[in-house]
């Protein structure tokens, strides 16, 4: 299977009809109709239903993503030689919502000004899911939140702690209060962190759980929002996940004892060695390392 060809099926997904995906590569339709016949008769499934407008099967939609994948692994590969002399490209860094990651992010103002020609890529996910896209080679670099295993990986902590807190509702109870003690969210509906070494860490310091409502998990503490705006529900996360939020809504309240937790910026082993990557690398530790 080539590159070339999978560059063609997502024009063809693209643009939802081969005379048009035909023209915008600049090839005729039989041959792109072929192509196509050919992948398909390679996989030994159809990968489109035919009608007036071009729908994926089950097997396409599978080849999309995977396609999708290659396609951006391949052209970072090719923008890394191209600009290895002349710093240049493109630099993927993947974080979750965190006060480190914020710095991290900050950071690439200063180093913008030094190496003009690069250009990011900045996607914000799950810690599983940065995880994928940094095995895959889709990132460079990572912030991910400890603990986590980083046995794959090289990796720098960074300095700045996650804050866990409770996030509710401006107004409520617990919004009246400075810090919040474990007393203070009996009987309440919570909703904690779903990545479970993480939880693990959370559940440790709220220790019998008994007299606690853990009503629901979260791997992103956005899509508990109205749940916390109604009042149903608290949620648990660090503070670092909710700085943006709107303060005549939410509010954030730190736990008693405190209850912190680090990033790590992991990247492959032996990946960055040369071009934007190797030098974004050698910026962060000037900047971040002791």
């Amino acid at each position: 299977m080539e590159i070339r060809v999978l560059r063609y099926f997502l024009a063809v997904v693209r643009e939802q009809n081969i005379s048009r995906a035909a023209e915008s590569l600049h090839l005729t339709q039989p041959t792109l109709s072929r192509q196509i016949a050919e992948l398909e008769a390679e996989l030994g499934q159809p990968l489109f239903e035919r009608g007036r407008r071009l729908a994926l099967t089950e097997a396409g939609v599978m080849l999309r993503h995977r396609a999708e994948e290659a396609v951006a692994l391949i052209d970072r590969i090719e923008a890394d030689f191209r600009h290895a002399e002349d710093v240049g490209g493109t630099l993927a860094i993947g974080s979750g919502v965190y006060a480190a990651g914020s710095e991290v992010i900050r950071a690439l103002e200063e180093f913008s000004l030094r190496y003009p020609k690069v250009q990011y890529e900045i996607y914000t996910n799950s810690a599983d899911t940065l995880r994928e896209r940094l095995d895959a080679g889709l990132l460079d670099f990572a912030l991910l939140q400890e603990p986590i295993d980083v046995a794959h990986y090289d990796y720098f902590r960074l300095p700045t702690k996650e804050r866990w807190g409770i996030i509710t509702r401006t107004g409520s109870g617990l919004a009246k209060k400075k810090k919040i003690r474990k007393q203070d969210l009996a009987g309440r509906r919570l909703i904690n962190t779903g990545r479970l070494s993480v939880r693990k860490e959370v559940e440790h310091w709220l220790g019998d759980m008994a007299e606690l409502q853990i009503f629901a998990c979260h791997n992103l503490v956005d899509n508990s929002l109205p749940l916390v705006e109604s009042g149903f529900a608290d949620a648990i996360t660090i503070e670092g996940a909710v700085s943006h939020y709107d303060p005549a809504r939410f509010v954030f309240r730190p736990l008693d004892p405190p209850l912190t937790s680090t990033v790590v910026l992991a990247w492959k082993r032996f990946q960055p060695t040369f071009g934007a990557a190797g030098r974004f690398l050698d910026f962060l530790r000037e900047k971040f390392v002791e």
